[in-house]
């Protein structure tokens, strides 16, 4: 059984941006964590919801190890 990995800080950043120029998502200058993971979660046609929520039942979502919502079922 494998490890499932969660990364934060700096690493999550770097994630966040590799993600973003692959679904070709434009990155100014100074964008912050919370509005770049926003603009990946749209273009995913998610909800955008990363740091906006007290609870999520997302279990399956690449973002909640950073996100500050308490996991419910």
């Amino acid at each position: 059984m494998s490890r499932k990995v969660f990364l934060k800080g700096p690493k999550l950043f770097s994630l966040a941006r590799k993600k973003a120029l692959r679904l070709g998502i434009p990155q100014e200058k100074g964008i912050k964590l919370e509005e770049l993971i926003g603009r990946i979660q749209s273009k995913e046609g998610n909800m955008v919801c990363y740091k906006q929520r007290e609870t999520c039942h997302q279990v399956d979502c690449c973002w909640q190890a950073s996100c500050s919502a308490k996991m419910e079922s």
